[in-house]
């Protein structure tokens, strides 16, 4: 039986007969059921149906039969009133809030004029909640309800007139792709496919323009030879070129707008005496052309290029500012598109573009790259060889960031990539202000200052001899000699008598005790001073002379150390105390003994 057809608990019929609890139950589904609002969301707007007969929303499984045709939708709901949105911006909006779980402003006006002592019959619970709590009207929400909006949402443009197929399925698409934008976070000016196809064709204009302005200055080459030792940069070259066409006219004309005066000299002066051959009108003709293509590429390249820089500060601005323009959008290209790439972590970033590198070290076990594109970063660059890899590793991490921020992030602003920035160069720095730390003597970086001994040693502590003085008796003075008296001479030829003793006492007692293959060293030494007796008189003399001056001066050198000894000795017998003298002579007096 349906709940029209139960009798009320307080019915006297002898064949009723339930429980207490269960009356209070059906009491309470009556009240519920007897005056229930619908409330349905639409791409149009809101609209609240009235239900006619509650009764059949005790079986829900053939609730749906109820709305099969539009006659019987209409005997089961009735429109009570619409409140339709005046834009998509609006139908956004609301729209956002439902996901949220919150009623807009203009639903909650629309439910206070229209819902007073109704309940409320909804397809969210926690929506549900919030209308009970801040708009105090009862809400419903069970199976029931479901299955009632779903038969209504079926036959809706039937309910409603003047509202056809045609006109909700725009809606319908409309209200979807702003919503998916808003969910995404998505903006039509955030488009990254525009920077991929001008990064790749901007990478195919540089080969175009070197090539071309290659092949400007071999053919031009042939004429003027000299100018491209003269000119290096191609578009100037380009330039100069078809300006001169001849080399004979470039002494008749100005090149003050296109090179400096010193380039321009250089440049006259070397078309009067070049070494190229002629050429034909038509050939100067062709070669023109070429130039204007050159030229025109580089003005195309220019202008693509500021395209580039203007939509990159548009779609991703933090990543710009950690790495540049150029930089950035060959890591979008090299990733697929600015999503793909903020769900990459910042070691990838790291090595992406390196990936030929990664894989042959990972199959020889050789260390693996530590950059691949992010090399070219200003950041990276401006390090030093030994710290790029460091530098590269926190650049990556920051642009994994940013790149996050740029892709999903609700802000427009490059705060976070100047924050970022900022704090690479800083960690740059201190980089370099530790090695400098070191290199002056301490680990913290501020220099140790020590006094200077000249006694001390450059890798240990300890302290060597006092360094020597001058000797003035080593140097040599025999151009100074004064002349030799004769008892000199003889006394030299004295010493040399007994040098030669010695030298033969000395070579006697090693062949004693050397071996008898060794004898032949005394025959040498013999027959060494044998040959000396066989040569002239003459040779004698000089030799005897020069021997002489060399002993003489031995022997002052000799006598000045002895002096400087006594004088030594005799300054610590006058410091000396009357009791250490007595010491002194106790230790002869024993060692005596």
């Amino acid at each position: 039986k349906t709940l029209s057809d139960c009798p009320s608990p307080s019915s006297s019929s002898p064949s009723f007969s339930l429980s207490a609890a269960a009356s209070s139950y059906i009491q309470l589904r009556r009240e519920i059921f007897v005056k229930m609002i619908l409330l349905v969301e639409t791409p149009a707007g809101f609209g609240l149906f009235k239900v006619k007969d509650v009764g059949k929303l005790s079986n829900v499984e053939d609730l749906g039969k109820e709305f099969d045709t539009p006659d019987s939708a209409r005997k089961m709901v009735k429109l009570l009133a619409f409140d339709k949105f005046d834009n998509t911006s609006e139908a956004l909006e609301a729209v956002a809030k439902l996901l949220e779980g919150t009623p807009s402003k203009g639903l909650r006006k629309f439910l206070k004029a229209n819902c007073e002592g109704e309940t409320l019959a909804v397809a969210d619970s926690k929506l549900g909640n919030v209308i009970k709590e801040k708009l105090k009207i009862e809400c419903v929400h069970n199976n029931a309800v479901m299955e009632l909006l779903r038969g209504v949402r079926s036959q809706f443009t039937e309910l409603i007139s003047g509202l056809g197929d045609q006109d909700m399925a725009p809606m319908r698409l409309g209200l979807s792709h702003s919503l998916a934008r808003y969910k995404l976070k998505f903006s039509s000016d955030k488009v990254d496919t525009m920077i991929i196809q001008a990064i790749g064709l901007l990478d195919d204009l540089d080969k175009e323009l070197n090539t071309y302005a290659m092949r400007v200055r071999e053919w031009y080459g042939w004429h003027f030879p000299e100018l491209a030792k003269i000119i290096s940069d191609n578009i100037l070259y380009a330039k100069s070129v078809k300006l001169m066409g001849n080399r004979i006219n470039a002494a008749k004309l100005d090149f003050s707008e296109i090179l400096a005066e010193e380039i321009e000299a250089d440049l006259k002066e070397a078309s009067v005496i070049s070494m190229g051959t002629e050429v034909s009108d038509l050939d100067l003709l062709h070669i023109r052309e070429l130039c204007d293509q050159v030229l025109s590429l580089a003005e195309y390249r220019a202008q693509l290029y500021d395209y580039l820089k203007s939509r990159m500060n548009t779609v991703a601005p933090n990543l710009t500012a950690l790495v540049g323009e150029l930089v950035g959008a060959r890591l979008i290209s090299h990733g697929g598109s600015l999503l793909n790439l903020s769900k990459q972590p910042g070691s990838t970033v790291q090595i992406l573009g390196a990936e030929k590198a990664l894989f042959r070290a990972l199959k020889t076990k050789h260390a693996t790259p530590k950059y691949g594109l992010i090399y070219h970063a200003s950041v990276v660059g401006q390090a030093a060889p030994k710290h790029k890899g460091k530098i590269s590793r926190s650049l990556a991490a920051k642009s994994a960031l940013a790149i996050r921020v740029d892709a999903l992030g609700d802000g427009q602003d490059n705060t976070m990539g100047l924050e970022n920035r900022a704090k690479l160069e800083a960690r740059l720095r201190n980089l370099e202000g530790k090695d400098l730390g070191r290199l002056s003597g301490s680990a913290k970086g501020k220099p140790k200052i020590e006094v200077y001994d000249k006694d001390k040693k450059k890798g240990s502590g300890g302290l060597i001899t006092p360094a020597k003085t001058y000797n003035a008796a080593a140097d040599s003075l025999l151009g100074q000699t004064p002349a030799k008296s004769e008892d000199g001479e003889e006394s030299s030829k004295k010493k040399d008598k007994k040098k030669k003793k010695k030298k033969v006492e000395v070579e006697e007692e090693e062949t004693e005790e050397e071996e008898p293959s060794k004898k032949k060293k005394k025959k040498k030494v013999e027959e060494e001073e044998e040959e000396p007796e066989k040569e002239e008189p003459s040779k004698k003399k000089k030799k005897k002379k020069a021997e002489a001056e060399t002993e003489d001066v031995v022997e002052v050198a000799k006598e000045e150390k002895k002096n400087k000894k006594k004088r030594k000795h005799e300054e610590e017998e006058t410091t000396e105390t009357p009791a250490k003298k007595k010491d002194k002579k106790e230790k002869k007096k024993k060692s005596k003994d």
